[in-house]
């Protein structure tokens, strides 16, 4: 391995630093993942670290290493989730002043997170509407007071400290004496996954590792075509704790060297694997947590007989998402379905459309005129839940039959977000 990357010295440091500050989550095997993938599949619970999320290993590793005299001048950064959570909880431990800079539209529950960790030692500078404009106000009191700026996943300190998961997950498979087959993790800005590639690859080359993005914002897949770190045009922010629009430099280098997958899952998958996670094995991750349970069923004839490890790196899910979570799971699946319909303003049509069209056990979830007016119909917007997803073909034919003029919402991303 080119001594660019980490050092097995500098992973044993941060490694040193961290054991008596983080939590050592546990491995543990999920008896309902690995019966469905006939495999041993171990879940690394980085969702019950101290602030619910690996990022706390990079932050603090990353803080530890100023010297005194920059420590003096406080810390500084910008961020809307875990990140900030890590560099609080890490000041309020090493009593450093932080500034955390955070976007005006950051959920009041982060933020409180936030202030909770950091107490007196940590102020939250609500600035922006976005990320970016809270990064720009954060670097521009960096370069005017000299403070310490602590990036996301673009430093190579911060990446030692994120290597520390998989040094406790090859750790704990020595003990079990387990060989690893596959590696899953996320990959946002790629901070986690160029360390855990960076110690994975040492101690065991034949592991295979795998990186998993979400589709709305797979921005090192699109650096790996490209051959270097680009700007995505636009994102889906819904798997925020991964949707990072331009990959580090760094993580770019490590990866692309090392890497033997990087997979796009679609946020619905990511979606119905949450809401399995809670109900078989009351796990609550975050969306980015569940990436790499996403992307077993794409693996799932290879993995069959393997030892194979996911990385949930976080639970910080807040419990109000859970109805879009649903939502989002059950189209996915495709049990709800859209329709945009010309629908006859006159009593009783309703009840010959349910009569008509829907199957013995569908159900009507929205039903809403898009407008009124003075004609014998108009548009309307209808919302069906399937009992059984493969009577669609049959339900298609029917909706035909009523309106040979429908259209579905579901196959049109922007109708959807405008009318859904």
């Amino acid at each position: 391995m080119s001594e660019s990357f980490l050092t097995a010295e500098e992973i044993r440091h941060a490694y040193s630093v961290l054991r008596p500050v983080v939590k050592r989550t546990p491995l543990q095997k999920d008896i309902y993942l690995s019966e469905e993938y006939q495999c041993n599949i171990f879940l690394k619970r980085e969702d019950l670290q101290h602030v619910r999320s690996f990022k706390l290993r990079g932050a603090y590793y990353a803080i530890s290493q100023l010297t005194e005299e920059e420590l003096t001048r406080g810390v500084v950064t910008a961020s809307a989730g875990n990140h900030a959570q890590g560099v609080a909880y890490t000041c309020y431990k090493l009593q450093i002043p932080a500034k955390i800079y955070m976007p005006v539209t950051t959920p009041r529950q982060k933020i409180d997170q936030v202030q909770y960790f950091g107490g007196d030692y940590v102020e939250v500078i609500l600035t922006g509407d976005t990320f970016d404009e809270s990064y720009t106000a954060s670097m521009a009191y960096c370069q005017e007071v000299g403070s310490n700026y602590i990036p996301p996943f673009d430093d190579r300190d911060l990446i030692a400290g994120q290597a520390s998961v998989a040094v406790e997950i090859f750790n704990k498979a020595e003990e079990r004496g387990d060989e690893i087959a596959y590696l899953f993790g996320a990959i946002g800005g790629g901070g986690l996954m160029s360390g855990v590639l960076s110690h994975s690859k040492r101690v065991s080359p034949h592991t295979k590792v795998i990186g998993v993005e979400p589709a709305g914002a797979a921005s090192m897949k699109a650096a790996l075509e490209a051959g270097h770190p680009l700007e995505l045009s636009e994102i889906d922010k819904f798997v925020d704790g991964a949707s990072v629009g331009r990959v580090g430099d760094i993580p770019f280098d490590f990866i692309s060297a090392m890497i033997d997958d990087v997979m796009v899952v679609p946020e619905g998958a990511v979606c119905t694997k949450i809401i399995d996670m809670y109900n078989r094995s009351a796990i609550v991750a975050e969306p980015a947590g569940a990436l790499s349970i996403a992307a077993l069923e794409e693996y799932r004839d290879k993995i069959i007989g393997k030892n194979v490890v996911c990385i949930i790196s976080g639970g910080n899910n807040d419990i109000t998402r859970m109805q879009e979570i649903e939502e989002r799971s059950l189209v996915y699946e495709g049990y709800q379905q859209y329709f945009l319909l010309n629908f006859p303003q006159r009593a009783g049509a309703l009840k010959e459309f349910v009569s008509d069209v829907l199957s013995p056990g569908d159900d009507i979830t929205l039903f809403e005129y898009v407008k009124r007016n003075s004609r014998d119909s108009g548009p309307v917007v209808v919302g069906i839940l399937l009992e059984d997803k493969n009577t669609y073909p049959d339900l298609i034919k029917r909706v035909a039959a009523f309106d040979p003029k429908y259209v579905e919402i579901n196959k049109n991303p922007m109708l959807y977000s405008l009318l859904i």
